[in-house]
């Protein structure tokens, strides 16, 4: 198997895009950068078209590839383990079919197959990754990339196994092997070297080794990029910390707020960042505890059992450390349920022993009031939530010593404070203890549904759902509707909001989230009739009073309910719902079609990724788009959209020097009156400006559309002089739905007849039947 992955991806793009098939040519080229940069949301977007696409055109070879980057965006960025299992175990199946087994990118997915067992637990499932990276080996020459991150993942097992010498003897021979077939490691090659010699305490070595690799990348002409500069400062600032170079540490060391943002360098953060709190360089608080606790979380919720439980031991030292006795004992709880998912335990149990031990050793606080006073005193004094959830774990003992019932009062206030602090699954499990003490209190019972909402815990949420079912359906329902919310299922939303009102007919938020949820579906129609059917159940705000302030209608209300109606083209409840917002109209009756300001429209590309796009306000809910679109928008210039009424972009400060260029950004939600234009491109050297703006007022005053999509950094070859360069323009066409693409392609012809440098208009000329191979001709002569 030689073929290489990146040129026939090249060419595979090609063909897609030579045969009209864009989205899917875009997917291919921009999936891998998508999965490695961890742009998750622009991924997740583009993933189901993408893959629906190849298998209807037959192209499984293009399926592997989609789902192969898809998994390492999973099982990398996002470290799942057992969440991402059943497609791994597809995947590994499906790669290895005869029409998919010769496919250059279907040796990954054995990589995928085995990183997803070490998520879930790497020392267990030694023997199982080994035997099937020992077999993809032996079938995939040293020169493919693939033989580097297989033989990475060789030695990341042997290091699970507890072998680190043997991942470094590993990876020597397969870098003498790689050389050897005429090529060089990867950077990531790097990682797993100094992870080994890591293991080893030979930290130097393993800074020598980050060095050594980047400065032979560089010297090969590439360019770290983001994500690399982000893993080897992580990989360097943990050298650094094990040698007790602090200065050089925390230097290198990203921000929190980074690691936030990218899991997978976590690990090696937080492992800097012990080293760095035990010799009182890093700020072991709170705020720390919460954070790792936070991302425990993750890793618990994505089935990455052995991650998730080294963590927690990370955190539980910490916790000690810093005398949190509560916070320690509940990540000892966290960890002691991790046991019982992984298959290898030797070693990290006697580490879950050792933390419960030091935990409970650690001294309970004094209580500073009565417990029944407590949560009063926490309120007024507000200390910090873990000093907080000491003080109540001990008003909770001290009520359990004298026999007594846990007191919900302080079990809900303890919740409180542990969800603070990122411990979302304890505290779920903390509820559901209390509730079989004190089933009927309504606020445990609604903290412990937004808990499990949270935590993405279905089978909690129907749990607790058929459990309130007997003494309150409407609950019940209630529970479920937000929960498909959640989950977005807004189908399911709507019919459990209509069970809801079966039960409780005055509902007024279940109306919103109905129409919410019909809008999301774009079932307007049933949007406008809830918001009106809301308006018939609100009370008036004269007979309300305070109590009955939340029955009354809200100015959101009547913004959504405006919004409705203006996609359902009904302009008498647009004007009815207008008045009563004080907006006042330039007619009477009719649609509402005015000038009113420039906005953007916030639309989201076919790739995923969203854009915002200048448009004409031309009533309370609709704009006119200026700009003349490609095929990855599904707008183009002159459509009139509707947009939801919520802005999405905060106004500058009055006096600030943004606050004169702002324009405010909705989200787009359907269109209203398309337009009908489509798109050409035009391309090459720029006409002198007064040429080039007479050229624009002639085709618009002609009813077509220019919008120019080249800056001033965009040059284009000079025929002329070999070494030189000219200015380019790179334009968007729209043709009206009045002219055929022969008129606007003679259009063009005679308006550019006279310039010093012709432009090209390829695809316009094919459409229009014309000579396509002057075009050819200039974007060879221009290097367009």
């Amino acid at each position: 198997m030689t073929t290489d992955i990146w040129s026939w991806v090249h060419d595979t793009h090609r063909q897609l895009a030579e045969s009209g098939q864009h989205r899917l040519a875009d997917a291919l080229a921009e999936i891998a950068g998508h999965a490695v940069e961890g742009r998750n949301e622009q991924l997740d977007a583009m993933f189901p078209e993408a893959l629906a696409s190849a298998r209807a055109l037959g192209l499984p070879w293009v399926e592997v590839f989609l789902r192969h980057w898809r998994l390492q965006n999973l099982l990398n960025k996002r470290h799942q383990g057992e969440a991402a299992m059943s497609e791994a175990v597809s995947l590994l199946e499906f790669a290895h079919r005869e029409e998919t087994a010769s496919c250059p990118q279907s040796v990954c997915a054995v990589q995928d197959f085995t990183i997803c067992h070490a998520n879930i637990d790497g020392p267990g499932y030694v023997p199982e990754r080994l035997a099937v990276l020992e077999e993809a080996l032996q079938r995939v020459e040293p020169a493919r990339a693939c033989f580097d991150c297989l033989s990475r993942e060789y030695a990341d097992t042997l290091e699970d196994d507890g072998r680190p010498a043997e991942a470094l003897s590993h990876l020597d021979r397969a870098e003498t092997r790689i050389a050897a077939a005429g090529e060089r490691v990867s950077l990531s090659f790097a990682h797993s070297r100094a992870s080994a010699l890591h293991r080893l305490g030979r930290h130097q070595d393993a800074l020598d080794a980050y060095d050594t690799a980047e400065r032979a990348y560089v010297a090969a002409g590439n360019r770290p990029d983001d994500d690399d500069r982000r893993k080897l400062a992580a990989g360097r600032a943990l050298q650094f910390a094990a040698l007790g170079r602090a200065d050089r540490a925390l230097e290198l060391l990203p921000d929190a707020e980074e690691a936030d943002r990218y899991p997978d360098i976590r690990s090696r953060w937080s492992s800097a960042v012990e080293l760095l709190a035990a010799a009182g360089e890093f700020d072991n608080d709170a705020a720390l505890g919460a954070r790792l606790a936070s991302w425990a979380g993750e890793l618990d919720t994505a089935g990455s059992h052995r991650p998730c439980l080294d963590l927690v031991l990370r955190a539980g030292r910490l916790a000690l450390a810093r005398g949190a006795r509560e916070v320690a004992l509940t990540l000892a709880g966290t960890a002691g349920r991790k046991l019982g998912q992984l298959r290898r335990t030797e070693g990290v149990a006697e580490q879950v022993a050792g933390l419960r031990a030091a935990a409970e050793a650690l001294p309970r606080p004094e209580l500073p009031v009565p417990a029944e006073e407590l949560p009063s005193w926490l309120a007024e004094h507000r200390p910090d939530p873990e000093t907080g959830a000491e003080l109540l774990s001990a008003a909770l003992a001290a009520g359990r010593a004298r026999g007594e019932q846990p007191d919900t009062v302080l079990v809900v206030n303890l919740a409180g404070a542990l969800g603070t602090l990122g411990h979302t699954r304890a505290v779920a499990e903390l509820a559901w203890a209390q509730l079989e003490v004190d089933p009927g209190h309504e606020y445990l019972t609604g903290m412990l549904g937004q808990l499990l909402i949270d935590a993405e815990d279905g089978e909690g949420v129907e749990r607790l759902a058929a459990r309130l079912a007997a003494a309150d359906p409407a609950d019940a329902h209630w529970l479920r509707a937000r929960w498909a919310a959640a989950q977005g299922r807004w189908e399911e939303v709507g019919e459990q909001c209509a069970a809801v009102l079966v039960h409780s007919p005055e509902a007024l938020n279940t109306r919103r989230l109905a129409a919410a949820a019909a809008t999301r579906r774009g079932a307007h129609a049933e949007a406008q009739r809830l918001y009106e059917d809301l308006l018939a159940h609100a009370l008036d705000p004269a007979d309300a009073g305070e109590e009955g302030a939340h029955r009354t209608v809200q100015e959101p209300d009547l913004w959504h309910l405006l919004t409705a109606a203006t996609a359902n083209r009904d302009w008498a409840a647009v004007r009815a719902a207008g008045a009563r917002l004080g907006i006042e109209f330039d007619t009477d009756s009719g649609p509402v079609e005015e000038q009113w300001q420039l906005v953007e429209l916030r639309v989201r590309r076919a790739n995923g990724s969203t854009t915002d796009l200048p448009a004409l306000r031309t009533g309370p809910a609709t704009a006119r788009v200026l700009p003349v679109l490609g095929e990855d928008v599904d707008l183009n210039h002159g459509d009139i959209a509707v947009f939801a009424p919520a802005v999405l972009n905060d106004r500058p400060e009055p006096d600030s020097a943004e606050a004169e260029g702002w324009r405010p950004v909705f989200e787009f939600l359907t269109l209203l009156d398309p337009a009908g234009f489509t798109t050409y491109w035009i391309d090459g050297a720029f006409p002198d400006p007064e040429q080039w703006y007479a050229l624009r007022d002639a085709v618009r005053e002609a009813g077509y559309a220019v919008w120019v999509y080249s800056g001033d950094g965009y040059r284009t070859n000079d025929p002329a002089d070999p070494e030189g360069s000219l200015p380019g323009v790179y334009a968007a066409l729209g043709v009206p739905p009045t002219a055929t693409a022969a008129e606007a392609d003679a259009l063009l012809t005679t308006l550019t007849a006279h310039l010093a440098h012709p432009l090209a208009w390829p695809a316009l000329a094919e459409a229009a039947g014309a000579d396509t191979a002057r075009h050819r001709k200039t974007i060879d002569d221009y290097g367009l």
